[in-house]
């Protein structure tokens, strides 16, 4: 199973972008999705993630009121609608999927079970 992650790109301070991410090869039951980033010379952090069944999110308090995470539980895809962005947003974003409730943390990178390779996300001052 293969994460296809898309949507990344360069933007000014104040604006929007919109990556996607999609499975690819054998199908899977979806728990849950969730996108992490990791910025040069730093860890890899939560951004948010939403529950499958029932759509519940989750939201780093870094991007709260500014990021929406949402779903098409029809074609398996993960949305991140990223507005507002700052210089600080610039980063890889990575997609990650669960496929199972069982000790599922969605805040937890290492409670996933598949990664998308990941889009760049670059915002200039």
């Amino acid at each position: 199973v293969q994460l296809q992650a898309s949507g990344g790109g360069l933007v000014q301070a104040g604006g929007s972008l919109r990556p996607s991410c999609a499975p690819s090869g054998r199908t899977f039951t979806v728990y849950g999705m969730g996108w992490f980033r990791q910025a040069p010379g730093k860890e890899r952090e939560f951004v948010a993630a939403v529950l499958w069944s029932g759509g519940s999110t989750y939201y780093a308090d870094s991007v709260k009121g500014r990021f929406t995470i949402s779903r098409d539980n029809a074609k398996n895809t993960v949305y991140l609608q990223m507005n507002s962005l700052k210089p600080e947003d610039t980063a890889a974003y990575y997609c990650a999927a669960r496929s199972s409730p069982l000790s599922w943390n969605p805040l937890n990178r290492f409670r996933y079970d598949y990664w998308g390779q990941g889009t760049l996300v670059t915002v200039s001052s």
